[in-house]
């Protein structure tokens, strides 16, 4: 018996599968790349197409490579994220007497140690200098009643000086004005081998002092209208003869013609000619004048200062005073040498 044909939709029951029989899946779609719409991202667009979107692209790895831990240099390893301790720091060498034996150290330190000490007796000499001028220039300032500068020798040191209270060499100068009363008086002092020590009757001694004294013949007229009464007022002129050694003041009404000279220890002007309303007059009548006036002037000087020569010049008369082995006064003998 033949079985009948079969079509398209005759199965048969071995062909077809049992009913509730489960079946397999799907068969895979092959997958789809969505194209992005819009613009692109600005976060993301930097970000290059790795070789993994893009499996033509793929380029082999290289295998990885094994590196040690890294270590700690006080042993184990270091441990990922944490700060290294900070090592102690390394003793030199001897501590801070290590450098020392440095030649090169040790001369740097003593040539800065001799610098300074250098610089601060410097300092203190300057110091201690210029204060011993002032108070010395104020002390001969108070005698003559001027302006006056004082200085110390260089030898030695004055700081050694100070310090032994030994002052070998002092020069004083005046501004010149006057002298006292003495108008137009300049003078120079030098003074030599200055002993300060309280010996409870002086302030201490002085070896040798020379004082020149210069007075112009303007400051001779100027002292004689403002110290001589009367006489005075008649002076109009002083000029000088170095010939003969004398002076003379004019006036409207005569001349006086006097000779300088040292007496009792001061100058004094000696009158040798009087004349006045084309007569000669005696000289009587203008000396105890005279004597007056140059006797205020140069005598009475401190520490027994005398007049030793005088000398007419072409500008006017120069004198020198002395005095050895004097005593300097005490501040309450004295008031202008309490600064001393």
């Amino acid at each position: 018996m033949t079985n009948p044909p079969q079509g398209p939709d005759d199965h048969n029951s071995w062909a077809r599968p049992p009913q509730g029989a489960p079946q397999g899946p799907p068969p895979a779609q092959p997958t789809e790349r969505i194209p992005h719409q819009g613009p692109p991202d600005p976060v993301t667009q930097h970000i290059p197409r790795s070789s993994m979107d893009d499996p033509t692209q793929a380029t082999p790895q290289a295998s990885p490579q094994w590196y040690p831990p890294p270590q700690n240099p006080y042993g184990g390893p270091q441990v990922s994220g944490a700060q290294p301790p900070v090592p102690p720091p390394e003793e030199k060498d001897g501590g801070i007497l290590g450098w020392l034996k440095d030649p090169l150290s040790l001369a740097l330190v003593l040539v800065i140690v001799v610098a300074l000490a250098v610089a601060g007796v410097i300092g203190g000499e300057l110091y201690a200098r210029k204060r011993a001028d002032e108070v010395v220039g104020a002390a001969v300032a108070c005698i003559v009643k001027d302006q006056a500068t004082a200085s110390f020798g260089f030898t030695p040191p004055f700081l050694w000086q100070h310090m032994t209270g030994h002052y070998t060499n002092i020069s004083i100068e005046t501004a010149g004005n006057q002298i006292r009363e003495a108008k137009g008086m300049k003078v120079n002092i030098d003074i030599k081998d200055v002993r300060l020590e309280d010996t409870g009757t002086s302030s201490g001694s002085i070896g040798s002092l020379v004082a020149n004294i210069a007075w112009s013949s303007d400051g001779i007229k100027q002292t004689v209208q403002d110290v001589i009464p009367l006489f005075g007022g008649i002076v109009s002129s002083v000029t000088t003869n170095p010939n003969d050694g004398t002076i003379q003041l004019e006036g409207a009404l005569g001349s006086v013609t006097a000779k300088p000279q040292v007496v009792d220890g001061g100058l004094s002007l000696q009158v040798l000619q009087v004349t006045g309303l084309g007569f000669t007059l005696p000289r009587e009548t203008v000396q105890p004048a005279l004597d007056a006036f140059t006797g205020q002037l140069t005598k009475n000087y401190p520490m027994g200062i005398t007049a030793d020569s005088v000398e007419v010049t072409d500008s006017g008369v120069q004198s020198q005073f002395s005095s050895h082995n004097a005593s300097i006064p005490r501040g309450e003998e004295d008031p202008c040498f309490a600064g001393l």
